[in-house]
């Protein structure tokens, strides 16, 4: 199956044509006379950022979201093709409405009149996975009603199987794949997938995500109606909102950009640091903006989660980062393991400082992102740095955030607006405040386990106790068989000298 699954991608990027992208390299030249000849037969009459979008499309749900990730880098791509993948946020081809129709009766077990007091057949957004009608429920209440796209699961199935095959020759004609984990991140990938797929999974994670931000003046998550779910139908409260891209829209509402910029930035470091429960599928698609200036997000099938530690380790970064700390960067990989221990700091740290001391007091418009992600690159390999497979959705997220920063507001300073709020933040995890709220939730705990105190330490004690005497023990048997192979090697001994000397 998997063998026939990559005959279709070949087939595919030979139909529209992707085979350029890769023969442009100067190392595949003498291929380009080769593929020339043996398609002689197509026609290529479409842009090549069209073509590329056809193709991501015609491969299915996974490509389109590496398209959808592709899009929000404008600083990467050639605007002709970055205006392209943008369709892919909002514009993915919807199936057909008799088929959602017949999904919806299958589901509630009654035809869709008797559940939804008006439900429009057209869809109003489709995505990879499924797509969104609008729907009335019989109190009046507007909602928008998600359902999942039929037979997606077997074909992500055989996406995931191939991408694991590559990412396993990867790793075997490429040394850096394995410090590089890339089976672990596609296992990552397939998990957020698997997620996605169970819409009562991501009613739940929208759920979650709203209790976080009830009566936020920075973000609206909808409502969800739990009666109406199922595995492949979720149905929520319909918000009306501006899609966050369309700038011009929001500048004829009034809308302060600037400060709508510095708001998502800090709505993602609320999310990250107090929450450890981030929105990980931050596209633009996913984000608008309503009548009273908040963001509202939508489509909550992919979220990410952090511990303490790695909340810890981040903020640590972040702000070493921001303050030029570029020696506390580098003691802070080997310290979290991500660097190996005998790797030598001062070293480390003027590699860091290479590449990070030019892009700070810049606005992003003059920030080559692109050239500075190549260099961090090059400077973890020279030092070994392996990358951590449950940070590859933050990772994303960070991307995603900084397209839209630099879409809203090319001169935002990323680092001005973050740099406070990363220090609040830390002042309250290791100030007073946060020990006296790390005392509060432990105490619980504490008022269990201090009566048992004693008997525990007892325990403790006499495990420790019996293992030293059976120790003790292990080793006295052990000196006495030595003993005993001793005396009856000599024993034997004296009887060979004792019967030769009889011989004589």
């Amino acid at each position: 199956m998997r063998f026939f699954r990559l005959l279709k991608i070949l087939a595919v990027s030979f139909r529209f044509g992707l085979d350029e992208f890769f023969l442009s390299h100067e190392r595949l030249r003498l291929l380009r006379p080769v593929v020339r000849t043996a398609t002689f037969w197509r026609k290529l009459d479409r842009a090549r950022g069209e073509r590329l979008r056809l193709a991501l499309e015609a491969l299915g749900p996974i490509f389109v979201k590496f398209g959808q990730m592709l899009s929000t880098r404008r600083d990467l791509l050639p605007p002709d093709i970055a205006d392209e993948l943008a369709k892919l946020q909002d514009q993915v081809p919807p199936f057909p409405s008799s088929i959602a129709l017949k999904t919806l009766e299958e589901v509630y077990g009654k035809p869709v009149n008797e559940v939804f007091l008006l439900f429009d057949v057209e869809p109003v957004a489709s995505a990879s996975i499924a797509q969104v009608h609008l729907a009335v429920l019989h109190d009046g209440t507007e909602v928008a009603v998600k359902v999942l796209r039929p037979g997606i699961a077997p074909v992500i199935a055989h996406d995931i199987a191939l991408m694991d095959t590559g990412a396993l020759l990867l790793e075997i004609v490429w040394p850096d794949a394995k410090r590089l984990k890339v089976r672990e991140v596609v296992t990552e990938f397939a998990r957020h997938l698997d997620d996605e797929l169970d819409l009562m999974r991501e009613a739940s994670n929208c759920s979650q995500l709203r209790r976080n931000f009830l009566d936020s003046p920075l973000l609206l998550v909808p409502e969800v109606y739990w009666d109406y779910c199922y595995s492949s139908v979720m149905v929520m409260q319909r918000v009306k909102g501006t899609p966050i891209s369309h700038v011009t829209a929001l500048r004829e509402q009034g809308v302060d950009i600037p400060r709508l910029a510095r708001v998502g930035v800090e709505i993602f470091f609320t999310q990250v640091f107090r929450d450890g429960y981030f929105h990980a599928d931050m596209h633009p698609g996913n984000i608008f903006v309503g009548k009273d200036g908040r963001y509202i997000a939508v489509d909550f099938g992919i979220m990410g989660t952090l511990t303490d530690e790695d909340k810890n380790y981040l903020a640590q970064n972040f702000l070493a980062f921001f303050r030029r700390d570029y020696k506390r960067v580098a003691e802070a990989h080997v310290e979290a393991g991500w660097a190996p221990k005998n790797t030598r700091v001062n070293d480390f740290e003027t590699a860091i400082r290479a590449v990070c001391e030019p892009i700070f007091d810049k606005p992003l418009s003059e920030i080559s992102f692109g050239r500075v992600l190549l260099r961090l690159f090059q400077t973890s390999r020279q030092f070994n740095v392996e990358i951590q497979p449950q940070l590859v959705m933050l990772q994303k997220t960070l991307l995603n955030i900084e397209g839209l920063g630099r879409d809203l507001d090319p001169n935002l300073d990323l680092w001005t607006t973050a740099k406070p709020y990363l220090e609040n933040w830390m002042a309250e995890q290791l100030g007073w405040r946060g020990l006296s709220r790390r005392l509060r939730k432990e105490a619980t705990s504490w008022a269990v386990i201090m009566p048992q105190f004693p008997r525990l330490m007892h325990h403790a004690l006499t495990e420790i106790r019996t293992s030293a005497l059976e120790e003790k023990m292990d080793q006295f048997i052990l000196e006495k068989k030595r003993e005993t192979r001793r005396l009856t090697i000599f024993i034997v001994l004296l009887i060979i000298v004792i019967l030769w000397h009889l011989g004589k």
